[in-house]
């Protein structure tokens, strides 16, 4: 009879770890839903603060990580994973790196390198996703089997797609002599181009976006077309309903500034200062982000044109007084 106690004991102990163990399981599917789900987003891409989103992301990717130890198989968790950490890496180490004075070289380098690493981090993280959804992806994909790789791709897949492709193409900027990287580079543009097949106009323009860097600063012989770059700036401006500021901010860095263009460069980054981030309250961040590079570009005109001498402002004291005239009215 005491046997049987100690049974009926164990037995019920062992039911109620496993009832336990499935209430944790639960719990963390729901947590990491809520965390994962789109209009989630809008926490950090809405702000004002871009030193406080700034700071409070580190954490996020930490927690979003120590989820998906626990829960390896969430696809939502992994694309807001990986895509966070595309985002952190360009806006917060690599566009600052790039406006760093040169006698901030060695400080430049290491943000650099920092950047090239999480924009990596967070490629393996969606690429890896894609692999778990659709069994022989990646191999396919390291095979330059394209066609294979890609065809049972459908508009669920697009965001994974673009951010592993954007994370790819970003840690291939900063280190344009990298070739290994650059040998695979390819493969990212497979995957932005089957975006553009399955959504067209994703992210409110935010695929064309990326065509104007892409193609604005490619070399030739990897694809670099001007033309192709105004175009998809044209589609941009159509697909934000006008509120792009990316799309000016990455054709004057590209396009304007390779055939010395300067009078188009200054009248691209004068549109972005006049435009509101709070006419776009789901991405404020971005356009207050693309407001400070905009400003800091006019600023350093002569690092980027012959004509311009250093200290020339161009002009840059009746834009600020533009500027300064729109954001008080």
């Amino acid at each position: 009879m005491k046997r049987n106690s100690l049974t009926y004991i164990a037995v019920i102990l062992a039911l109620l770890s496993t009832v336990s163990c499935s209430i944790n399981k639960l719990a963390m599917n729901k947590v990491a839903n809520i965390l994962s789900a789109p209009e989630g987003g809008t926490v950090f891409t809405g702000d004002n603060d871009p030193e406080l989103v700034g700071a409070a992301l580190p954490f996020a990717i930490k927690m979003y990580e120590s989820l998906m130890v626990s829960i390896p198989h969430h696809e939502g968790l992994k694309l807001k994973t990986g895509s966070i950490y595309v985002m952190y890496a360009n806006a917060f180490i690599h566009t600052p790196a790039s406006m760093l004075t040169e006698e901030e070289y060695k400080k430049q380098e290491f943000m650099f390198k920092r950047a090239k690493n999480l924009y990596l981090r967070g490629r393996d993280i969606l690429l890896d996703a894609l692999d778990q959804k659709h069994k022989g992806f990646r191999e396919h994909l390291h095979k330059k089997e394209y066609s294979r790789a890609l065809a049972g791709m459908t508009k669920e897949d697009v965001p994974m797609l673009y951010w592993a492709a954007a994370g790819w193409l970003g840690a291939f900027a900063i280190e344009p002599f990298d070739m290994k990287l650059g040998l695979t580079v390819p493969q990212a543009a497979a995957l932005m181009e089957r975006v553009l097949e399955l959504e067209p106009d994703f992210g409110n323009g935010a695929i064309h976006e990326f065509y104007v860097l892409y193609y604005g600063s490619m070399p030739d012989y990897m694809g670099g077309d001007f033309t192709k770059a105004r175009q998809h700036f044209t589609l941009a401006k159509e697909a934000s309903g006008g509120k792009s500021t990316s799309a000016y901010v990455s054709l004057a860095t590209t396009v304007s500034v390779q055939e010395q263009n300067l009078k188009e460069f200054t009248t691209l980054l004068k549109q972005v200062l006049k435009m509101d981030p709070d006419s776009d309250p789901d991405n404020r961040l971005i356009h207050t982000l693309n407001h400070r590079k905009a400003r800091w570009l006019l600023d350093h005109l002569g690092d980027f044109f012959l004509e311009v001498e250093p200290g020339d402002d161009n002009g840059d004291n009746q834009l600020n007084t533009e500027v300064e005239e729109h954001e008080t009215n």
